[in-house]
């Protein structure tokens, strides 16, 4: 593994997703929590038994969109009464959800392999979203207070999600997705792949090596190759899905090109990370577009990552 410092590229966007598997918001700064950016992944729409929907089975809500006032990203900011999160759905008025928590609770919400309670949103969320999908649906948000999400302990011990997949942090670059678009017939947008940090400047790729890096003042750890589900294949403008990028991803992104393994049926696009720094209570944790990345550790190949 080598050690260096040296600026590799510079963050040029940040997404913020703050339901899971609907459309993220492109932001110019974001505070960071011990989970993640503040407010990703903080809600989640389940079915009539508590188990959560996303694009997989339900590729519409690639075309939610989630409306945050600008100052929720402001480091500190605390919501009041008036503050609300507003989502827009095609055919739908747009529901507006208050930032302050509700008293409701839901039990036996479950999302992969954790399951608990959270806060119900409402009536009149729930029925939004059961119109929108035509079938039983509430919204429901991660309650911090009485529950916790551990990371897999396999590659990040000690860290925690509210409703992401695996990792707080996802990260891809610029240049890993011109060079997927130069293999495909049809280019496709950053959003396909839902990162929460884009970098460019750095070769395609570069990030599958990046074992520790720093952005401001603030470390981030590169613990796992993010290997790649359905979502990816579906068009976020218009929820149909197809083959690609999957098929192409294949031919040099899979398991067995990229990590030598004959039998393996995985294909990965970005970087997985955490933040070690997000850990220590304390405000004043933001990134913002236009800083710099440094690698201060780096994999000799992409085979010897973690995946």
């Amino acid at each position: 593994m080598a050690e260096y410092t040296r600026e590799a590229a510079k963050v040029t966007s940040i997404f913020v997703y703050p339901i899971k598997s609907c459309r993220g918001i492109s932001v110019f700064r974001a505070p960071l929590s011990s989970t993640g950016f503040r407010w990703d992944r903080q809600w989640l729409v389940v079915n009539s038994k508590g188990r959560a929907y996303t694009q997989r089975l339900e590729p519409k809500l690639a075309l939610v969109e989630v409306e945050l006032p600008n100052e929720a990203f402001s480091d500190g900011w605390v919501p009041n009464n008036s503050s609300y999160m507003v989502i827009r759905a095609p055919g739908m008025d747009p529901l507006k959800v208050s930032l302050s928590k509700p008293s409701a609770t839901a039990d036996g919400v479950s999302v992969w392999e954790w399951s608990g309670s959270a806060f119900d949103e409402g009536d009149g969320a729930s029925k939004w979203f059961s119109r929108y999908l035509g079938k039983p649906s509430r919204l429901v948000r991660f309650n911090e207070a009485s529950e916790t999400r551990n990371v897999d302990p396999n590659y990040a011990p000690g860290y925690k999600v509210m409703f992401s997949d695996q990792y707080p942090f996802l990260l891809a670059s610029q240049g890993s997705l011109e060079a997927l678009n130069k293999l495909l017939k049809e280019p496709i947008p950053i959003n396909r792949f839902r990162p929460n940090i884009l970098v460019d400047g750095c070769e395609p790729f570069a990030e599958d090596l990046w074992k520790e890096i720093r952005i401001q003042k603030l470390t981030f750890n590169g613990v796992k190759l993010c290997s790649r589900c359905k979502v990816p294949t579906i068009n976020q403008e218009t929820a149909i899905a197809n083959s690609e990028p999957t098929e192409t991803l294949k031919k040099f992104r899979s398991d067995k090109v990229l990590r030598k393994k004959p039998q393996g049926t995985k294909v990965y696009f970005g970087q997985n990370m955490v933040c070690s720094d997000s850990q220590i209570p304390g405000k004043g944790k933001m990134i913002t577009v236009g800083d710099p990345v440094y690698v201060l550790k780096a994999f000799s190949s992409a085979a010897d990552a973690e995946a």
